[in-house]
């Protein structure tokens, strides 16, 4: 297989993909509208080292360092347009009075210019929501929307899922190692591209809907890439998976404002489902102006202005380093002047208070040409979707739920019953170059203005905790990848009855790489291999004993429930050992305030 080096630029066809026919560790030239490593985070930029032998640096992978005054506007602006008609409310000079006083008086402080430029921006996101339905909060691409969906959709979900729950319990397909109380109705990790073991169609040949099923043992072995694929040049980490992929299904948005998926859904039976996979469909199609909100502030670390700017550290009071003033400590008899220099500076330290910056009027942001448009930019070739579907059921002998895990794209929260407030928390890595001389000029071995505005301190981690998002029943909320995620914990609200939440989750694969897919790979499940055959051929005449055990012989692939399942342990143990890397990647940028 051809190494990046190798590859010849420009854009591959769409037969030509990472791990077939293509190496792994392919990346694309020309990217349409985000240049991958700049903005949108992948594997590499993560991971310590990667991105010195790349164009992957952390001032661009990484979001603007964000004063705690701004990131404590975004958190207000998220409160209030969480409150019921918010965007009516907004311009009600006595609610909007309320609010004010309510804010001014908050132990999380807020000055009265910080609340006037909220309260403007405020009323030009209500302009925008009346028109979108949309809501933009925090910095880095986070979007929510209570009305995206409406009611008749959400039922109409509710329904179609139903079937997929009301099975034999000993059918039910329990996470490992959430103690039953994650239900996986569709996960990708179940039947995932195995490199030696899945099949996939010779170019040009694709399935569809119609005969993923009956050309399942068609084409040839994917084969295992080989070992270097699973790395970028300068870095000693292996970024890519020589195993395992998750299969994404094929969406056709062609059209003006639907959505077509044009292959399976890994693991929902697309005959079986077919109105199912109508419904998810509508889904898609009302998630990508979320999506284009959600990318359109990445193309460009300038895209949006800060809120507040800060640029100079100054302190009121400043005392000196003399002891002349009369203030702090005196110098002793006898005491060196190292000593006393050191012990006066931190008391200094200790006593001065930085200036606080103010934000300035609110400028409405200009009407960009350059706003991301999955249709415009995608409509020809078509999008990636990964599609996941679970349960998180509680009971009174458990009562409570608690999960991390890895950013994602999209998440609605169709159906909650007995659950008690649940939020999405983020973080981000901003970039440490903002902190240091000459973004912001401060005094010689000054530090202590990093935490009091920033909340960051020198020589630790470069991450900022940005807030959170209710996740309430009928939200459809979307983010990028450049944020890392938290679910925070909840419970059942009654802890005398039983509860849930479920939840339809979307990761759009990046339209820039296209990837294996289920267009090129036939159907692996046994089962459904099995109910097609046994239809189509001369066994639907034996007796089912007699059907089983012709089938029971049929080993290796297809592959059967019980095989998949322990691919699936393993795949998850390789994820775990890369969210590792991952999390180590996020944390290993530090700040390092220098001398000058």
């Amino acid at each position: 297989m051809a190494s990046v080096s190798d590859t010849p630029s420009g854009s591959p066809s769409r037969f030509d993909l990472p791990g077939f026919n293509l190496p792994l560790n392919f990346m694309p030239d020309g990217a349409k509208f985000w240049n991958l490593g700049k903005q949108l985070i992948n594997s590499r930029s993560l991971v310590d080292g990667s991105y010195k032998s790349f164009t992957f640096n952390i001032t661009e992978t990484g979001l603007p360092l964000i004063t705690l005054r701004e990131l404590r506007m975004l958190q207000f602006m998220n409160q209030i347009t969480d409150k019921p008609d918010w965007y009516v409310k907004v311009f009600d000079h006595e609610i909007v009075s309320k609010w004010r006083n309510e804010a001014l008086s908050s132990p999380e402080y807020m000055s009265e210019k910080m609340v006037d430029y909220c309260i403007a921006e405020l009323r030009y996101k209500a302009k925008v929501y009346k028109d979108t339905g949309l809501i933009s909060v925090f910095y880095g691409g986070v979007v929510k929307s209570d009305s995206a969906i409406p009611a008749w959709l959400q039922g109409e979900l509710k329904a179609l899922v139903t079937p997929l729950e009301n099975i034999p319990a000993r059918y039910l397909d329990w996470h490992p190692g959430s103690g039953q109380k994650v239900l996986d109705l569709v996960h990708p990790s179940l039947y995932p591209l195995v490199y030696g073991q899945t099949r996939i169609l010779p170019s040009p040949e694709v399935t569809s809907l119609e005969d993923c099923i009956s050309r399942c043992c068609e084409g040839i072995v994917l084969p295992i890439p080989p070992e270097e694929d699973r790395f970028v040049p300068g870095c000693k980490e292996r970024l890519f998976s020589r195993k395992f992929q998750w299969l994404p299904c094929d969406v056709d948005i062609s059209s003006d404002d639907g959505a077509r998926i044009t292959s399976y859904i890994n693991n929902l039976h697309p005959s079986e489902n077919s109105a199912l996979y109508a419904t998810i469909e509508k889904i898609i199609a009302r998630c990508i102006p979320l999506w284009n909100a959600t990318l359109t502030p990445l193309k460009s670390i300038h895209y949006k202005p800060l809120r507040i700017t800060f640029d100079e550290v100054v302190f009121d009071p400043d005392p000196g380093l003399s002891d002349e003033e009369g203030e702090g400590p005196h110098r002793e008899e006898g005491e060196g002047s190292d000593v006393f220099f050191n012990r006066r500076f931190e008391w200094i330290e200790q006593v001065r208070e930085v200036v606080h910056p103010e934000p300035g009027e609110f400028v409405p942001p200009p009407g960009r040409v350059g706003d991301v448009d999955l249709r415009r930019d995608f409509g020809s070739s078509g999008l990636q979707i990964i599609v996941k579907l679970a349960n998180i059921q509680l009971t009174p002998e458990d009562p409570s739920y608690v999960n991390e895990h890895i950013c994602a794209s999209a998440l609605y929260y169709y159906d909650s019953v007995n659950i008690t407030s649940s939020y999405l928390a983020f973080r981000q890595r901003p970039s440490t170059a903002d902190a240091d001389y000459p973004s912001i000029n401060y005094p010689q071995n000054s530090l202590s203005w990093l935490m009091k505005v920033f909340g960051c301190e020198d020589r630790k981690p470069a991450i900022q905790y940005v807030g959170k998002v209710d996740t309430r029943e009928g939200r459809l909320l979307t983010w990028p990848n450049i944020l890392q995620h938290r679910v925070e914990p909840f419970g059942l609200a009654d802890p005398t009855r039983p509860g849930h939440r479920k939840i339809l989750a979307l990761f759009l694969v990046d339209p820039n790489i296209r990837i294996i897919s289920t267009a090129n790979v036939p159907c692996q499940q046994k089962d459904w291999w099995t109910m097609k055959i046994q239809r189509m051929s001369v066994l639907a005449k034996l007796p089912f004993e007699l059907q089983d055990q012709v089938f029971n012989e049929v080993k290796g692939f297809p592959i059967s429930l019980e095989g998949t399942k322990r691919q699936r342990l393993k795949l998850m143990e390789e994820r775990k050992r890369f969210a590792f890397r991952h999390e180590r990647g996020f944390k290993d940028c530090y700040f390092a305030l220098c001398e000058h």
